[in-house]
């Protein structure tokens, strides 16, 4: 297949690296920033595009788009209309309305569309999916997940703090990843209620938002996305009807990735457990691209009855952005 890369930043480097592990072709690579797109076509030996009408002439099989949150709507919008397959990292868009509208392109233009949430392709996930599946520990009760870091300085002048660039704060941010993974393993998941606030950073976006979700069930699920977790923290907790599976660390700063796998006693009492380490190198970004590749070869698109994957969809990101919207009208009101 043969790729072109959208956005030079640190994800579209690491959408790069990912191509090439998996030997992909890569056309050529686009950034508004001269600077950045020709370090990482220097770095890569990567061919320059002038523009993003340049980008899609030159029709490769795939567009990857790593850019801003302000800037992706409008570039998938003309991927879509060209005929040609898109992956867009999250938040795919900054509202609902858009991300309705890439489904219906996508669904008159009969593309493949892949979201990246590659969290979802972390070992630790990967297992605990199995376990809940399979319910080897019983039906999902309620989910219990901390997402979040501390910043650094000068953030506030960041694009990630701009409300126009943005589209919000640490909901949209990382917030993203944690409801995606609610609705990964929950299926269709609904509001219930929510806090923002902006505590220590000074932005117009939230640095901190508390969230409630919860699906057809009854099964609940409490988040909390943070911009003051002064040690960088990744937690993800599944209680089911026999025990409870507890994800921790995503490698790097957020420390090494671990499953512990929690089984109750008949008699009940401290439970057995077993757990599960993941020091290799983070492969997730490798794995959602290739999944993503097989995925173009069956026919997966959007509206298909088999259009399930484990590969984010736009299914998905209109189920995010429902969630995204609700909790930034809810709390509009309360102020």
């Amino acid at each position: 297949m043969k790729f072109a890369l959208i956005g030079c930043g640190l994800i579209g480097k690491k959408r790069i690296e990912s191509l090439l592990d998996l030997d992909q072709e890569i056309v050529g690579v686009y950034d508004l920033n001269k600077e950045t797109m020709q370090n990482i076509s220097s770095e890569y030996n990567l061919t320059e595009f002038e523009s993003i009408d340049h980008v899609i002439t030159a029709k490769p099989d795939c567009i990857l788009v790593a850019t801003i949150h302000s800037e992706l709507y409008e570039i998938s919008k003309k991927i879509i209309t060209s005929g040609i397959n898109l992956f867009i990292e999250k938040p795919g868009v900054v509202n609902l309305y858009q991300a309705k509208d890439l489904y219906q392109l996508a669904l008159k233009e009969r593309v493949h569309v892949g979201v990246g949430f590659n969290h979802r392709f972390h070992p630790a996930i990967v297992e605990a999916k199995k376990i809940t599946d399979q319910k080897q520990i019983g039906k999902i009760l309620y989910i219990r997940a901390s997402y979040g870091h501390g910043g650094r300085l000068g953030m506030q002048n960041e694009w990630r703090c701009d409300k126009n660039l943005s589209g919000g704060g640490q909901l949209i941010d990382q917030g993203s990843h944690l409801i995606d993974l609610t609705s990964y393993f929950l299926g269709e998941i609904n509001y219930q209620f929510s806090h923002i606030n902006t505590y220590f950073w000074d932005t117009d976006v939230e640095d901190n938002v508390f969230l409630a979700l919860s699906d057809k069930t009854g099964a609940f699920s409490w988040l909390h996305a943070s911009w003051t977790e002064w040690k960088n923290r990744f937690t993800f907790e599944i209680f089911c009807k026999h025990g409870k599976l507890f994800i921790t660390g995503l490698g790097k700063s957020y420390g090494e990735e671990k499953l512990l796998v929690y089984k109750m006693k008949p008699e009940l009492g401290p439970p057995d457990y077993q757990e599960f380490t993941f020091p290799e190198e983070d492969g997730s970004w490798r794995d959602e691209i290739k999944c993503y590749i097989d995925n173009i070869e069956q026919p997966r698109f959007e509206g298909s009855e088999n259009n399930r994957s484990n590969v984010g969809s736009l299914d998905d990101l209109i189920q995010l952005h429902q969630i995204i919207d609700s909790v930034y009208q809810n709390n509009l009101i309360e102020k």
